[in-house]
């Protein structure tokens, strides 16, 4: 089992940046897989995957956030990072950190993934 806390979130104009974090409770280098999924608040929308980093730093990115946003990791602090730049209206979300034990496939589905954390609210005005 694992814990997952979620932080750096806030409300921020369109253009800015933030890097939001995930501290794990305990170390990280047993996750094969790390991640970031977002939900919006709109009616039906469902957790998409933002972007995944593997133990070996190979990452994933939604075609979306290609350029914008860059996802890193620290074992040795057990924390997942996602920096965030140029930040758009498109953006505003509750982003959640995702881990499970083995590597990463090659799409984002929310499904493999069986610890997560409670979410931090990004919100982006125009």
């Amino acid at each position: 089992q694992v814990q997952l806390v979620e932080s750096g979130g806030g409300s921020v104009q369109a253009g800015g940046s933030l890097r939001l974090s995930c501290a794990a409770s305990r170390a990280t280098d047993g996750l094969g897989c790390m991640g970031w999924f977002r939900q919006r608040q709109a009616a039906g929308k469902e957790r998409e995957g933002v972007a995944l980093i593997d133990h070996y730093g190979r990452t994933r990115y939604a075609d979306s956030v290609k350029g914008r946003f860059t996802i890193s990791r620290d074992n040795t602090k057990r924390t997942l990072y996602l920096q965030i730049h140029r930040l758009e209206p498109e953006d505003t979300a509750m982003y959640y950190c995702a881990a499970r034990p083995r590597g990463c496939r090659e799409y984002m589905d929310a499904q493999d993934f069986g610890y997560w954390g409670q979410g931090t609210q990004v919100t982006v005005s125009s």
